[in-house]
């Protein structure tokens, strides 16, 4: 199946299969070097980047590689993707607290984990397998009532974020924050808070880092 995780998990391949990074593989084709960066895979808002079919034909004339050996990487991922989700009972993803999630060097600026002092976290689901999931504890009680100190957020960073998701929003202040998706333009970003005590933020699209969905939740 075409889908934005398949096709990126393919020009990976590509580039693996010819020893090269996936920005070797775009300056080989004469792209700009961080084209397929992760942090390149989705916009500031949250919102999926595709490759562009010039950009796919470029990297095959570049590597001498066929349409059909490109599409046989996506195929291969989406067996492998099923086969994991019927058959995974358990898979460790790294684990972060709010607290220490604004500090520098835990995340890349498309809000992937990066870096030390992570700790491990076991999630009894496939998401766990997705590339960049990650997981946040809850420290202190300014998400009550929905949800409590202790709890663990699974938050994915290249899920497409709509109106009344739950979300995990890191402000380029360093600030980071659960909360949920009220509205979203091409200029703010509104977000409604958890605990009514708190107020809910509006911020310039300019000054957030990063948006990512929580799909999961400890309770």
């Amino acid at each position: 199946m075409l889908s934005h995780e398949t096709i990126w998990n393919a020009i990976d391949t590509l580039a693996e299969r010819h020893q090269l990074t996936p920005s070797g593989l775009a300056r080989r084709a004469g792209l700009d070097p961080t084209a397929f960066n992760k942090s390149k895979r989705l916009g500031a808002d949250g919102r999926l980047r595709w490759p562009s079919t010039e950009s796919i034909s470029k990297v095959l004339d570049a590597t001498g590689a066929t349409i059909d050996q490109f599409m046989g990487y996506i195929q291969q991922d989406d067996r492998q993707s099923r086969t994991d989700g019927d058959t995974l009972a358990a898979g460790s993803i790294p684990l972060l607290g709010f607290a220490q999630a604004g500090a520098g060097g835990f995340f890349d600026d498309g809000g992937f984990p990066a870096g030390q002092g992570w700790d491990v976290v076991e999630f009894p689901a496939a998401p766990s397998r997705k590339p960049g999931v990650y997981a946040l504890e809850v420290q202190g009680d300014s998400m009550m009532p929905l949800y409590r100190d202790g709890d663990v957020l699974i938050v994915e960073p290249g899920a497409q974020v709509r109106r009344g998701d739950r979300v995990v929003l890191k402000t380029r202040e360093g600030e980071v924050m659960a909360k949920v998706l009220l509205r979203q333009s091409a200029r703010t970003i509104e977000l409604m808070s958890l605990n009514p005590e708190h107020p809910n933020r509006s911020f310039d699209v300019h000054d957030v880092d990063w948006i990512a969905r929580i799909i999961w939740a400890s309770q």
